[in-house]
């Protein structure tokens, strides 16, 4: 067993830097009046960067990160950070929540207690769940890759080793979104003995041929998902490309960084325009902050480069694990039942009513009935 307790702790003098940084920080011009057209609006981030040197309190968040139970483990030689909350229940079963990109591991902060705890949110004892929250390799507080290959297949394998190997569990469901996702779908054509079920939101946008017996919904969708990849999808292309090259400025400049990460939140969030609506302050500067105090915003973007660099396994094999998906109306493009069960065994399927990209912390309540439902009924 390699699975030792950590606390986040970010060093003072990591702080000091970043106040000065910030206090010293250079500023583009913006044509008047282009809002976000543009990207990242100039007014709003000044705002922020002003609120993040004066009025943001990393440490407060510190205390507040550390409430949960953390832990590092070394798998094939990767140190792995995660959250280890065991359920109050009668019977606890192992979860995974995996994160996505440009959120962190605190993506899940808000709906960890429901799931691990649903007798004190609203919900029964019987569906409480041990809450397993991995941070990447290249991500927060998990070690940075220094060779190639560390592509979404090779993270499902670490990510079943830390569950089977490391922490004893045999069985375990997984949920998903974005990057998660697809490691939530390796895991499922891998491991199928070990993988109950998948809990997934949202639809691949990025994806090659297209059938030829496409349903007129399945026909939108692809219109839609090409309008997105025209419209939002540069990031991905240069990520993964490009990554060393876009790593100088963001690792060099906090207001980049925070330009970087926050514009994602804002056009994939059901905020109205108002990212603010959805998210607090506290909470946008406290994922651009794991990003910056552990400098892995150049691991996050290579992933994207070794991914699209690699040959995908299990390519064209659908997933037999039962699924369910939750499609929130705002994600990047809402995709139809049909076109998802080509590629997944899917037994439950939720429209919801509202959110976005973030399930988790748009709609925690929402989103935790939803996966307490799916695994009642296979657990």
């Amino acid at each position: 067993m390699t699975v030792e307790s950590f606390r986040v702790k970010v060093p003072q003098e990591t702080l000091d830097d970043l106040h000065d940084r910030l206090a010293r920080t250079s500023w583009p011009d913006e044509i008047a009046g282009s809002g976000w057209d543009y990207g990242t609006n100039l007014t709003y981030l000044k705002g922020l960067i002003a609120y993040w040197r004066k009025g943001f309190d990393w440490r407060a968040q510190e205390e507040a990160i550390n409430a949960f139970p953390h832990y590092r483990a070394v798998v094939e030689g990767c140190g792995i950070h995660f959250i280890h909350k065991l359920g109050r229940g009668e019977d606890p079963f192992p979860l995974v929540l995996l994160h996505g990109r440009p959120a962190s591991f605190l993506q899940m902060l808000r709906i960890t207690p429901l799931l691990a705890d649903p007798g004190m949110h609203g919900g029964a004892a019987a569906d409480s769940f041990d809450v397993i929250v991995p941070s990447f390799p290249g991500y927060g507080f998990s070690d940075r890759p220094r060779e190639r290959g560390m592509t979404v297949a090779r993270i499902a394998g670490l990510v079943h080793r830390l569950m089977t190997e490391e922490l004893g569990y045999e069985r375990y469901g997984v949920r998903g979104s974005d990057m998660g996702a697809g490691v939530a779908q390796q895991l499922a054509l891998t491991y199928p003995d070990s993988v109950i079920g998948i809990h997934l939101s949202g639809t691949n946008p990025y994806f090659g041929e297209t059938p030829p017996d496409l349903s007129a919904a399945e026909k939108i969708f692809i219109a839609q998902a090409e309008a997105f990849r025209m419209q939002e999808a540069a990031y991905a292309m240069v990520q993964g490309t490009k990554p060393q090259t876009l790593a100088y400025g963001l690792t060099d400049s906090q207001a980049g960084l925070a330009a970087w990460i926050i514009e994602k939140f804002r056009s994939w969030s059901d905020c109205g325009g108002d990212v603010e609506k959805r998210f607090t302050r506290d909470e946008l500067l406290s994922n651009v902050m794991v990003y910056w105090v552990t400098g892995t915003i150049n691991s996050l973007c290579r992933l994207y480069y070794e991914t699209m660099h690699s040959p995908w396994p299990n390519a064209g094999k659908r997933v037999e694990v039962p699924t369910a998906i939750a499609m929130f109306p705002k994600d990047l493009v809402p995709g139809p039942r049909e076109w998802a069960e080509r590629q997944f065994n899917v037994l439950r399927w939720t429209d919801m009513p509202r959110g976005g990209h973030f399930g988790e912390m748009e709609e925690p309540d929402l989103l935790a009935d939803d996966i307490r439902a799916f695994f009642r009924t296979i657990r």
